[in-house]
Formats: C-alpha cells, structure tokens, sequence
C-alpha cells in the first residue's frame, strides 16, 4: 500500500494523465459519476496514512479468536481483518460522508480461513472488487460462489438481503467494497459477479456501468447497478488518459503501485 495510492479529483472538461513512477505495473480502479461536488481545485490527493484503519475484533463477525503466532499460521496481519474506510463508516464519523454516490470505499485485507459472518443489507448498490485471493459469497436468495482475483460482483440489497463473505483459502484476501446510493429505494434485491475479468494492457476496461446505460448493453457489461456510476480499470505501466465528459466526476483508487497524475483542459 503505497502512500500515492489514493487520489480522488472532481473534474469537468479535463483529461487526466497518469504515469507509473516506476517501471513496475500499476493497477487502478476509477468510480466516474454526475459532477455533484464541485470545487475549484481539480484534482485532491487522499494519501492512503490519511486512510482511517480498522480491525475490529473476530468475534463481532462470527471469527474464531486471532492465533497466537500469526506468521506460522501463514497471515500477513496480526488481527483477522485490516481494512481502510475512504469515507465515514461503522466506528469512524470524521471522514468524508460520499463522493456523488459513492458513499462507502473499503480497501479490506481478510487473514485464511476468516469472514464476515451473515449480516443484512438495505437500500444499497454493493460492488466488490477483488484484488488478490479468494472471496466466497453466500446470501439469502440462494446465490453461493468463489471469486478470484480480477473479479467484481454487484449486490442490489434492494428491500432487503442476507449475505456471509469471507476467505475460504489458506492464502490473504484483498478486495476493494464500494457502496452506491441507488437512484431509488424500495428495488428488487439482486446479484450477479463477472470472473475474472480481463483487463486490457494499458487502457480502461469497463467493469460495471449504470442499468438505464444502453451503451452497456452494446459492450456487454455483465455487473449492472441502479446508478449513474461507471467503473473502470487499468493495469499500464506506460502513460494512461483518462477524459471526463463535462458534467461528471471521478474517483480514482491506485491499487497497487506508485503514479504521477496531471490534469489538461479539453475544448
């Protein structure tokens, strides 16, 4: 996790740039929503000590207690959970409260064998990302399965769901957990994963993008959510552009690796 991890911007008729600092790959995720928040500056960076860190105790989700020798039972982290909050959420109040309709961004790093026993969710679009490991997923209108790396799925909690998610493997979990206000209250809860996605070399792939977005049906999105919200990722180790379409606004998470972001105004 480096400290150059986290940026966030709101533009309008900007591109952005980006470039590795070193030679190694960088993989990015970017969230481009309705310009909401504007301000003068274009770009705001969110260094990842800034990040807010929780580990909560096993036992608030069903875990068994934390082994005594950590590295013997192959964990990468004292406690089962290690997880950064972007925004304000569960004990921590003094972050911000959203960015347009991003209202929660988790970077969660989950030890072998632990996960977040079965809990509820309401009224939210719930997209999860998963970086390294293996995610299991098991919710209340039957839907069970395994994701790898490179893999997003979306929840609709909707009026309501019940779901368990954890690491069944013998190796760390890493996921990114982004929550989205949905367009309305009250939908039919939903789910539905795409595997291990195949992002291009050098250019954004688009990962997930808005139902009432026809272009999405054209490039075959598979993980669709009730909001105005496009989710893009890139793996490049060479110089990247982003445009932004007057009106909308993008926050970008540097999963791995180190970059140099630049801003140009577009006519």
């Amino acid at each position: 996790h480096s400290d150059d991890r986290s940026i966030d911007g709101l533009l309008t008729t900007r591109k952005k740039a980006f470039r590795s600092k070193q030679s190694a790959t960088i993989q990015l995720l970017t969230f481009a929503t309705l310009a909401t928040q504007m301000t003068k500056k274009n770009i705001r960076k969110v260094p990842s000590k800034k990040l807010f860190v929780s580990e909560p105790p096993p036992q608030w989700f069903g875990n068994a207690a934390n082994p005594k020798d950590p590295e013997k039972a192959a964990w990468t982290n004292a406690n089962w959970l290690k997880s950064r909050f972007h925004f304000s959420f569960a004990e921590y109040a003094n972050g911000p409260q959203n960015f347009g309709a991003v209202r929660v961004m988790n970077d969660d790093l989950v030890q072998p064998g632990r996960m977040f026993g079965t809990h509820p969710h309401r009224d939210m679009e719930i997209l999860t990302y998963v970086v390294d490991g293996a995610l299991t997923h098991k919710d209340s209108r039957g839907n069970e399965e395994t994701l790898g790396p490179g893999s997003i799925q979306f929840m609709s909690a909707g009026t309501g769901i019940r779901h368990s998610e954890g690491n069944p493997s013998d190796k760390p979990l890493r996921f990114i957990q982004t929550w989205i206000t949905p367009r309305k209250y009250g939908l039919r809860p939903n789910y539905g994963s795409a595997s291990g996605c195949d992002v291009a070399k050098d250019q954004w792939t688009r990962l997930a993008a808005d139902w009432n977005d026809a272009t999405a049906d054209e490039d075959n999105i598979k993980v669709r959510i009730h909001q105005d919200v496009n989710v893009y990722a890139a793996e490049t180790d060479e110089p990247l552009q982003f445009t932004l379409p007057k009106g909308r606004q993008a926050y970008l998470l540097c999963v791995d690796g180190d970059l140099d972001v630049s801003t140009t105004s577009s006519s």
